[in-house]
């Protein structure tokens, strides 16, 4: 039996909204390449943290089913495509997941379906390259099937905002495309923003993202700047945030990670470049965001000779392994190149992550411990990463080693903030 909804890849993106249109009482299936992935959600068990068990029993109770086989795009109404857009070795822009998936799709695309693009990418991609991909069946856009953009905007671990109440961005390759669009997602959320065509949709997501990236460079260099004139960058925030106009604040740290604000700004960079346009702030970003895991592994064996212990043998462990806080995804985690400056300098690693249960830096595993307690005793130095609930809360005056606080929660006479 054909499907209302066709979700193609079932990961942080798609499984969500394969979710919340299961909710709504469309008959949903999934496809991803991943047989583990699919053979666990019909087992009934999540793979992503913002999803659990139950919730995905739910699904299949409701008439969801998953699976790595193509055909089961047959017949849907609505593919909507929710694959990685991430970054090659040489960290330039990996559109393959992409274009594979879209091949899929071509494959099985029949007259009235409408085709949607979730997936983060640059400027012109669902017209340059999507579009041409699916005609390949030999339906064209606009006349035959519809194409849409509507870029994700999930934030895992995120508790105020969901699918549902998150605005939605849709557009699409004619103004007819843009409607079907608008109503299969008007089944869905609560708000849909239609946007004039599909490059301002991709640009408005691209923007989104390269404002945090900028911002967040803007305070990792505040932070610079005030540790080597003597202010307290922390208390400058905390004063600065109280203004209730023309201020955002964001906060220092070790670097950007994860799936969006270290990846988002290389697409549009790129894309720019083979334009003749330079993002010269986006550069400058960079430069900063490129340079954070290195200046803090530097403050962290300063610290170390500071107190009479040399880096070669130092027990350190990094406390938030995650590339933020709430989740245990470790995608372009700032950890790894930490972690891997750390090794050079000869330190001993170990991690605490309350959610992250396995931390590979180069295939090789950095031991886990316990609890932050366990780790303090063990260690040399403690490198807060990240701000979670659990550090917040630790006493950190008991702690007996050193501790580097990247993230300026932690308090205590044994701790050193960035």
């Amino acid at each position: 039996m054909s499907a209302e909804l066709a979700v193609v890849g079932l990961g942080y993106v798609g499984l969500p909204l394969a979710r919340r249109a299961c909710e709504a009482g469309l008959g949903v299936v999934g496809l991803d390449i991943s047989a583990a992935v699919a053979d666990g959600l019909t087992a009934g068990r999540s793979h992503i943290g913002d999803i659990g068990d139950a919730e995905v029993r739910a699904m299949r109770a409701a008439g969801f089913r998953a699976s790595t086989d193509p055909a089961m795009l047959t017949g849907a109404r609505t593919v909507v495509i929710c694959v990685p857009t991430g970054l090659a070795a040489d960290r330039t822009p990996d559109l393959g997941p992409l274009t594979a998936a879209v091949r899929t799709v071509a494959r099985h695309l029949a007259p009235g379906t409408l085709v949607c693009v979730e997936s983060t990418s640059h400027p012109g991609t669902t017209e340059e390259i999507v579009r041409p991909l699916l005609e390949e069946s030999g339906l064209r856009a606009g006349e035959d099937f519809h194409l849409a953009y509507s870029p994700e905007r999930i934030d895992p671990g995120n508790e105020r905002f969901s699918f549902r109440t998150t605005p939605k961005i849709v557009s699409g390759c004619t103004t007819l495309c843009a409607k079907h669009a608008e109503g299969f997602y008007q089944q869905l959320v609560d708000e849909v923003v239609v946007a004039s065509g599909t490059r301002e949709a991709e640009m408005a997501k691209l923007l989104e993202n390269a404002y945090r990236y900028v911002n967040i460079a803007l305070a990792d260099e505040a932070a610079l700047y005030c540790g080597q004139v003597g202010i307290d960058i922390w208390e400058v925030l905390r004063c600065a945030g109280t203004k209730p106009f023309g201020f955002a604040p964001f906060r220092p740290g070790p670097g950007v990670g994860g799936h969006c604000v270290p990846v988002d700004p290389r697409y549009l960079m790129a894309r720019a470049e083979q334009q003749d346009f330079t993002f010269r702030t986006l550069d400058a970003a960079r430069d900063v965001l490129d340079a954070m895991p290195g200046h803090v592994t530097d403050r962290a064996c300063r610290l170390l000779r500071e107190n009479g212990t040399e880096p070669a043998g130092a027990r350190v462990t990094l406390f938030g392994v995650a590339y933020k806080a709430g989740v245990s995804d470790v995608r372009e985690s700032p950890a790894f190149p930490v972690a891997r400056a750390l090794r050079a300098s000869g330190a001993r690693l170990a991690y605490h992550d309350p959610r992250v249960d396995r931390f590979v830096v180069d295939g090789v595993p950095v031991p886990r411990r316990a609890s932050p307690e366990d780790a303090c005793a063990d260690s040399d130095l403690v490198l807060v990463l990240q701000d979670e609930d659990d550090y917040r809360a630790f006493a950190w005056d008991r702690a007996a080693c050193l501790v580097l606080d990247t993230r300026g929660t932690a308090r205590g006479t044994r701790v050193t903030r960035l």
